[in-house]
């Protein structure tokens, strides 16, 4: 009976004075806020590492460009001029009025002809004063013989004394003397008329009158008003392209080299040509070393102290040197290869980004791009290991 009235509600769970903890709640979200802020930086870390934290890589850019198979194919580019091998300024080598010129400029010329002459009449005269000397000693020569040969036979007879015959001799040597003297003067004079004489050294083109009919003209110019050179000639197939190679460069030049020549005057047009001579002297105010390029073949356009290009190439057949085709191309360390895969880089937003292309034929140093790019679009040049999509890159 005892339990049975006992006072159970001592036993009840008293819930009234339940208490909420709030530093263990503020614990449990700080915890979670830690968590996704680890999550967040490692996250960065691990995608954007480079970007946030690394410097930016310098690189170069290089452009894509329409080419020709010679250009391709070059291992040296040099400017030079169309020289004459074989130029004259023709002048005279007695002094004189000019009273004839046959020439202009542009005439084709041959070795010997006359092309000018100068005043000569005084010069005839003098032939003749010669000639008329010569005579006189001649007749005198037929006197002399005969009066020696009859002295000496008079001696012979006893009718005459040696010292006759020796008289008679040297007046007969002197006579004989004279003559040589006046064939001598009549040499001289016939020089002296062939000197007024302008002749052509040999087979060219007169490139400048320097003198007129009517002026003065000596050896060198020697009076105050007189003119030197009456033209300036040229022989036409001496020309070659005389070009200056610097001396870190002129261990690639080879004779005998092939080369494309290019004028300026005709940019379109190219003509073969050859490593001709290599001029064994450097100029120590330039540090270059002249290269003589001769033309394989040319047409009448081609004239002296014209300025040229040249290329000096590969051994390639000369159809490709004349070829004016054109495509596209790019170096090759600026296209990656992946996979049977090629794609280059460019530049956007300070960020290298990857862009494939196609490839055509290999051509040396670079390779035909036959798609992806356009004549001067930009690339990055010498592709390292650290250049790759989406890295921050900074251009030289």
């Amino acid at each position: 009976m005892e339990t049975k009235n006992a006072d159970l509600s001592s036993l009840r769970i008293d819930r009234s004075n339940k208490t909420v903890n709030p530093d263990r709640n503020k614990g449990l979200i700080n915890t979670i806020i830690t968590v996704i802020v680890l999550v967040v930086v490692g996250f960065a870390i691990y995608y954007g590492y480079t970007k946030l934290f690394t410097a930016d890589i310098e690189v170069s850019l290089t452009s894509v460009t329409l080419q020709t198979p010679a250009q391709s194919n070059a291992v040296l580019t040099a400017s030079g001029y169309v020289v004459a091998q074989r130029k004259a300024a023709v002048a005279s080598k007695a002094t004189g009025r000019l009273v004839q010129l046959g020439v202009v400029e542009g005439d084709a010329v041959f070795k010997n002809q006359i092309i000018a002459r100068i005043e000569d009449s005084d010069i005839k005269a003098q032939l003749e004063q010669a000639k008329a000397n010569q005579k006189l000693s001649e007749a005198d020569l037929k006197e002399s013989e005969r009066n020696y040969n009859r002295q000496l036979e008079l001696l012979k007879s006893g009718f005459t004394s040696q010292m006759d015959v020796d008289a008679a001799e040297t007046r007969y040597q002197k006579v004989l003397a004279s003559i040589d003297v006046a064939k001598a003067m009549v040499l001289g004079a016939e020089v002296a008329l062939e000197n007024t004489l302008i002749r052509a050294p040999f087979n060219g083109t007169v490139l400048t009158k320097n003198a007129d009919v009517g002026e003065v003209v000596a050896p060198l110019g020697a009076g105050v008003n007189s003119r030197g050179a009456v033209v300036t000639m040229a022989d036409m197939t001496s020309l070659q392209v005389e070009a200056d190679v610097s001396e870190s460069n002129i261990e690639k030049i080879k004779p005998d080299q092939g080369c494309q020549i290019t004028l300026d005057a005709y940019p379109s047009y190219n003509y073969a040509g050859y490593v001709a001579k290599i001029v064994p002297t450097a100029d120590r105010s330039k540090a270059t070393v002249m290269v003589k390029v001769g033309f394989k073949n040319y047409d009448t356009r081609v004239l002296p102290e014209m300025s040229a290009k040249v290329l000096f190439l590969n051994d390639i057949e000369k159809d490709v040197v004349l070829t004016q085709e054109q495509y596209l191309v790019l170096p090759k360390n600026a296209i990656r290869k992946e996979g049977g895969n090629s794609f280059v880089f460019v530049v956007r937003n300070d960020l290298a980004t990857e862009m494939p292309v196609s490839i055509g034929r290999d051509l040396g140093d670079y390779y035909e791009i036959t798609g992806g790019l356009n004549n001067g679009d930009r690339v990055i040049n010498n592709l390292t290991d650290e250049i790759k999509n989406e890295v921050k890159v900074k251009i030289k």
